[in-house]
C-alpha cells in the first residue's frame, strides 16, 4: 500500500491572499518524486484550534505522514510547535545547545545590521524557537527557526514534520528533514512507484478524456494508474503514477493515445517544451521580435541556465517607430496592413535574424486587450513569424481566447512550438 501524506500550509497572510502559498506546492512535488501519494493540501490560519482541527482531519484520514509549513518564528503567533505538541501529548523542553546555534545566526545578523543593543524579548524569542516536544528530533535551521520531526508513540496519530515557512529556509532543510528518524520510517515503508508524463500541444481535455473512457472499457488493469490532466498556458499534461504490476497497463494506454493523438503529443517522456527548444537549438543562434508578449518570450527562454549558448538577443517593438527602426519593418508596409499583421510579423522576425545575428527567430504582434480590437482584428488576435537562415519565412495569424494575461501566455506557447519545429525541420 502507498505512502500518503498530507501538507498543511499556516498562515493567517496566506489565506488574506497578501503572500502567496509556495510551500504547498513545492512540498506535494518533492513527496511524489519520492513515491508519496499526497491526499491532502489545506491552508489554515495562526490560530491553535484551527491547526489542531487541521491536524486531527489528516489524522482521520488515515494519512502516514503530516508536513506543516510555518508558525515557527519568535513571535506571539507563532505556535505550530506547541499546538501540534499539545495535540500530541508532548511536553516542551528547551534545548540549549539549539538555543545557542540560534543566538549565534541571530548576532551574526545584529553586526551585519550595526545592532548591539541586547533585551530580554530578543532572547526570550530565541529560546521559544529552542523549545523542542519530548522525544521529538529537531532539524537544523538555515534561520532561526528549526524544524521538528515527531512519531506519535502509540501510533494512533501520523509522523509529523513541522518546518519554517520561508520557501528558502524549507527548501534547504528539506533533505535533512526527510533523513530524520522519524520521517524516514515513514518513508520506508514505500512501494516502488513510476510517474510518466506525456505532453501534448492542440488537444483537448474533452478528446484525452473520450480515449481514456474508451482505455478504461477496454485495457485490463486500467484502474491500477492513478491518472490525472492539466491544462495550463495551452498544453495539455497528462501524468500517470502507477506500480510495477500495472506496467503493462500503462504501455497500453500510451499506445492507444498516441494512436489517436500522436501529431498533438510533443513528449512522452516529460520533456517540456523549453527542452525540446535547448535540445534541438544544436548551436544555431535564436533572436525575438516582440511587440504584444513584451519580452515575456526572451524572458522564457532566457530563464533556462545555460540558454547563452543559443539565445542571442531580441527586440522588443512595443510602437511602431521600434519596428520600423531597429527591425527594419517599412512603415508603408505597417500602414498598408497594420502592425497586427502577418507580412509585418514575418518583417520583425526577418529584422530579428539579421539586426540580431541569429540563425532563427521568433516574432509576435497582436492585440492583448482589453482595448484596441477592431471587428476585423478582435483582442486576441495574435500574428507569428519564424524566420530562418536559408529557409522562407512562415507565419500564421490566431485568435486566442482569455484577458490580457491570457493571450500574452498562450501567444508565449504558440512561439515557443513554433521555434521547436523550426529547429527540427533544418
Amino acid at each position: 500500500m502507498a505512502v500518503r501524506a498530507g501538507v498543511v500550509v499556516t498562515g493567517s497572510e496566506v489565506l488574506a491572499g497578501r503572500v502567496s502559498d509556495r510551500n504547498g506546492p513545492w512540498v506535494a512535488r518533492q513527496l511524489l518524486q519520492m513515491g508519496v501519494d499526497v491526499a491532502h493540501l489545506t491552508v489554515c490560519g495562526d490560530r491553535p484550534a484551527d491547526l489542531t482541527a487541521q491536524v486531527q482531519f489528516l489524522a482521520d484520514q488515515h494519512v502516514d505522514l503530516i508536513i506543516t509549513t510555518g508558525g515557527l518564528g519568535p513571535t506571539a503567533d507563532d505556535l505550530t510547535v506547541e499546538t501540534v505538541a499539545a495535540l500530541y501529548g508532548r511536553e516542551l523542553h528547551l534545548d540549549v545547545e539549539l538555543e545557542g546555534r540560534i543566538t549565534a545566526v541571530v548576532e551574526r545578523w545584529r553586526s551585519r545590521l550595526g545592532s548591539v543593543a541586547d533585551s530580554e524579548p530578543l532572547r526570550a524569542g530565541v529560546r521559544k524557537q529552542a523549545m523542542v516536544p519530548a522525544g521529538a528530533q529537531s532539524i537544523s535551521p538555515t534561520g532561526t527557526a528549526p524544524g521538528v520531526a515527531m512519531a506519535d508513540d502509540l501510533g494512533t496519530l501520523p509522523t509529523v514534520l513541522i518546518l519554517p515557512g520561508p520557501p528558502s529556509e524549507l527548501q534547504s532543510m528539506w533533505p535533512e528533514a526527510i533523513e530524520s528518524a522519524p520521517v524516514a520510517a515513514v518513508l520506508a515503508r514505500r512501494t516502488s512507484v513510476t510517474e510518466n508524463t506525456i505532453r501534448a500541444y492542440g488537444l483537448s481535455e474533452a478528446d484525452l478524456a473520450a480515449t481514456l473512457r474508451t482505455a478504461e472499457s477496454s485495457i485490463a488493469g486500467f484502474g491500477d494508474l492513478a491518472i490525472t490532466t492539466c491544462l495550463s498556458r495551452g498544453e495539455l499534461e497528462m501524468v500517470t503514477r502507477y506500480e510495477e504490476s500495472a506496467a503493462a497497463a500503462y504501455s497500453d494506454v500510451l499506445a492507444l493515445i498516441e494512436e489517436h493523438h500522436g501529431a498533438q503529443i510533443f513528449s512522452t517522456d516529460g520533456s517540456t517544451i523549453d527542452d525540446i527548444v535547448a535540445t534541438r537549438s544544436g548551436g544555431r543562434r535564436i533572436a525575438t521580435a516582440e511587440s504584444c508578449t513584451g519580452g515575456m518570450i526572451a524572458a522564457r527562454l532566457t530563464d533556462r541556465a545555460g540558454s547563452s549558448a543559443y539565445v542571442v538577443g531580441g527586440v522588443v517593438s512595443y510602437a511602431n517607430e521600434v519596428k520600423i527602426g531597429s527591425l527594419d519593418v517599412p512603415a508603408a508596409m505597417i500602414e498598408e496592413h497594420g502592425a497586427v499583421s502577418e507580412p509585418v510579423a514575418a518583417r520583425m522576425a526577418e529584422g530579428a535574424l539579421h539586426r540580431v545575428g541569429a540563425d532563427v527567430a521568433v516574432s509576435t504582434s497582436g492585440v492583448a486587450g482589453p482595448g484596441g480590437g477592431t471587428e476585423s482584428k478582435p483582442v486576441g488576435t495574435v500574428c507569428f513569424g519564424i524566420a530562418a537562415t536559408g529557409r522562407p519565412t512562415v507565419t500564421r495569424t490566431l485568435r486566442l481566447p482569455g484577458d490580457r494575461a491570457s493571450v500574452r501566455a498562450l501567444s508565449v506557447t504558440v512561439a515557443m512550438h513554433m521555434l521547436a519545429d523550426a529547429l527540427g525541420d533544418a
